[in-house]
């Protein structure tokens, strides 16, 4: 045991410090830098569409909040014995920063208020969603490590050079357990499964942004939507694998974990945006008599009227803004190019 215990990765022995009477909770502190770095990413990348300064943000205000909310939803649904089971307490329900938000629920819901957001700002819906793909993936890889500070979300037992240290915590006081010596009580080593879906996610980010570039560098980007379903696609299938490994308490259905079904439906989902999205890109040609990567402002304002033919945009290549005086020129020289 000693040895392995040696070859581990450490875990915080607290996750909440207090300034004066205010709590700051490590939980929190990741997920709130996730969210401003996605922020950001999201804005450059919606800027490189045709967006204006400051608009992911003013989007971000209505889908964080929205996110937050069905992140809690999903986790209460699914893991509802602890508040509301027998000896459960139903005020706790409202704790959000002692954990707790499903990814799920956060996408599903912060969708609703991204749509919401994007009616406001008159952005198209679906540009928006491929500028955040990476982004969210990139906030979920920062999101996880307040698992990692509440020595939570972990593996089977493991002697691997990377295996976590776990405390047995005291999740009301915000920090480990100690023995009668004053040292926090460590459980054992465990695969740190929160490190692996980091990692993943910030892979997953990586290889979006690089077949996005490639695709558009061989003049065949993916249809708008594409992204976006990409991502759902890739996060998806690691999540599965991840889930796999937990050992977490967790409620099953035929012997697998919630999350395990819930990871295989919701690829399924994916495919089918990526074949709905592809779809109506060659609908859009057809409908337009170009190529089968090409779109006309007329097109895409008629798919969505909060976008005016005048507003849309025809990208001439990764990292070009555009605007209506170019999308009309690009037009009239016959571009090629599907709008990302």
């Amino acid at each position: 045991m000693t040895t392995a215990l040696a070859a581990s990765i450490p875990s915080p022995t607290q996750g909440v410090w207090y300034l004066g009477f205010f709590p700051i909770r490590a939980y929190a502190m990741c997920i709130l830098a996730g969210i401003v770095v996605a922020v950001w990413i999201t804005q450059r990348r919606l800027e490189d569409r045709g967006g204006k300064p400051g608009q992911a943000l003013d989007v971000a205000a209505w889908a964080v909040p929205f996110g937050i909310v069905g992140g809690r939803l999903y986790h209460l649904a699914t893991s509802w014995q602890p508040y509301f089971g027998p000896g459960g307490h139903p005020m706790d329900a409202f704790k959000v920063w002692n954990g707790g938000l499903g990814i799920w629920g956060a996408v599903a819901l912060g969708a609703v208020g991204v749509w919401i957001g994007c009616r406001r700002q008159q952005i198209r819906f679906v540009d928006y969603i491929d500028a955040a793909a990476p982004a969210v993936a990139v906030a979920q890889a920062f999101g996880r490590w307040g698992n990692w500070f509440n020595n939570e979300l972990y593996g089977g037992r493991t002697s691997l050079p990377w295996g976590l240290e776990i405390h047995q915590w005291d999740q009301a006081a915000g920090k480990a357990v100690v023995d009668a010596s004053g040292k926090p009580v460590v459980l054992g080593t465990f695969q740190p499964t929160f490190l692996y879906e980091s990692l993943w996610c910030l892979l997953l980010a990586l290889a979006i942004v690089l077949v996005e570039r490639r695709l558009r560098a061989a003049g065949r980007p993916l249809a708008p939507g594409r992204v976006f379903a990409l991502y759902v696609m890739l996060y998806t299938a690691g999540r599965l694998v991840i889930e796999l490994m937990r050992t977490d308490e967790a409620n099953h259905i035929l012997g697998l974990r919630l999350n395990v079904w819930t990871s295989v439906i919701v690829f399924l989902f994916g495919v089918a945006l990526w074949w709905r999205f592809g779809r109506r890109a060659a609908a859009t040609a057809e409908a337009t008599g170009t190529g089968a990567t090409e779109a006309s402002p007329e097109r895409a304002a008629a798919e969505d009227p909060e976008v005016s033919a005048g507003e849309a945009t025809v990208p001439a290549g990764p990292g070009t803004r555009h605007t209506p005086d170019a999308a009309a020129r690009a037009a009239d020289r016959g571009s090629s190019h599907d709008p990302d």
